[in-house]
This record gives C-alpha cells, sequence and structure tokens, in this order.
C-alpha cells in the first residue's frame, strides 16, 4: 500500500488538494456521498500528507473550508429547489427510504443532525439538503452546527489517514521478521508440549 500511494503522490502531487477538496465539497453540494464517502478521498490525502506529498495542515484547512461550502450549497439547494430536488432524477436514484431515514434523523435531533449525520455517508449527503428543505434557520442553527461538524470530521479524517500511514510504516519495518518470529514461536511451542507429554508418559 505504500509503494502504491508513493506512486499515486508523485503522479497527483498538489493536484490532491483539489481533488479530495471537490469530493467533499461533492458530497453534500451534488449528493456524491452517496455513491462516494468523503472520507475516503481525506483518509488517503492523509496518508499522502504523511508521505510528503502535501502538507498536513493546508490539507485540513482545505477539508474544512469544502465540507463547510459543500454543506452550505447543499441547504441552498434544499431550500430553494424543496421538492423539486426529490422529485428529480438524482432524487429518484436516492430513493425514497433514504429520504425519509434524513427526515426522521433531523425531526429526531434538529441542529445537531448537521453535526451527527457528519458521521454517516449518506445521511452527510441528504442532511443538509433536507434543513434547508425545512427552513431550518441558516445563521442560527445550521451554520454553527455545520462549522462543528466540518471541523471534527475533516480534520479527524486526515489526521486520521495521517496517524494510519505512520501505522503502516512501523508495522511495514516489523514484518520482514515477523514470519521469522512466528515460525520460531511455534516450533518452541511445539517442543514444550513433547516435552511434556514425554515427560507425563515415560
Amino acid at each position: 500500500m505504500l509503494q502504491f500511494l508513493q506512486q499515486v503522490g508523485e503522479q497527483v502531487g498538489g493536484w490532491l488538494y483539489l481533488i479530495a477538496g471537490f469530493l467533499v465539497f461533492g458530497e453534500a453540494a451534488l449528493m456524491i456521498g452517496v455513491v462516494f464517502p468523503g472520507e475516503t478521498a481525506l483518509l488517503v490525502a492523509g496518508l499522502a500528507a504523511h508521505q510528503g506529498y502535501i502538507g498536513l495542515w493546508p490539507m485540513i484547512a482545505v477539508a474544512f473550508g469544502a465540507a463547510v461550502l459543500g454543506d452550505s450549497v447543499g441547504y441552498e439547494f434544499g431550500r430553494t429547489l424543496g421538492p423539486r430536488l426529490r422529485g428529480s432524477g438524482l432524487g429518484r436514484r436516492i430513493g425514497p427510504a433514504r429520504w425519509e431515514s434524513a427526515e426522521a434523523f433531523l425531526g429526531r435531533h434538529g441542529g445537531k443532525a448537521v453535526l451527527l449525520g457528519r458521521f454517516t455517508a449518506v445521511l452527510r449527503a441528504l442532511t443538509p439538503g433536507v434543513a434547508g428543505m425545512t427552513r431550518m434557520p441558516y445563521l442560527r442553527t445550521f451554520l454553527p452546527w455545520n462549522l462543528a461538524g466540518a471541523g471534527v470530521w475533516g480534520g479527524g479524517c486526515v489526521l486520521l489517514g495521517y496517524a494510519f500511514s505512520s501505522s503502516l510504516a512501523t508495522i511495514g519495518r516489523y514484518l520482514t521478521w515477523g514470519p521469522l518470529l512466528l515460525i520460531a514461536l511455534l516450533v518452541i511451542g511445539y517442543v514444550l508440549v513433547r516435552l511434556r507429554h514425554r515427560a507425563q508418559h515415560p
């Protein structure tokens, strides 16, 4: 995996800011999060940041800004288009069950749904639009929860990818000797079992 990411980083480089940012933005703004979760892009971006192909903190800033903007656009689409959004080709492809799930989630949690929905791909894509449809107050309710969710989720995914890359590097250093150590432990265990068996049955 590390070799694959190194190849991707060498080929993509700074374009990864734009690619990951667009995918995060499009989750709610274009509802692509129903089929492609944005955290996948952020995890890869975090891995690339650890490899040095992009900067960690600039990537976190891109993730935060793209998440806030994408949800805000999704909210505005829901507010202005309303039921027509659900009746569109994209809305029908999403399906009534997912729309109803997002509505029920928003009804149960109110403004907190904007934050909590961040951690489920389908809800992350649909909750902003549903919030706009129901005319949730933007400045007083939607935006503060949107900012909180974008910070926790966006920064967290990038940092998780960064930390995971560090773990992969550590694991990679020990994989060479790991199988040999496992074989040695198995041999020692077998010898001890045989010796115990002989001691019990001389």
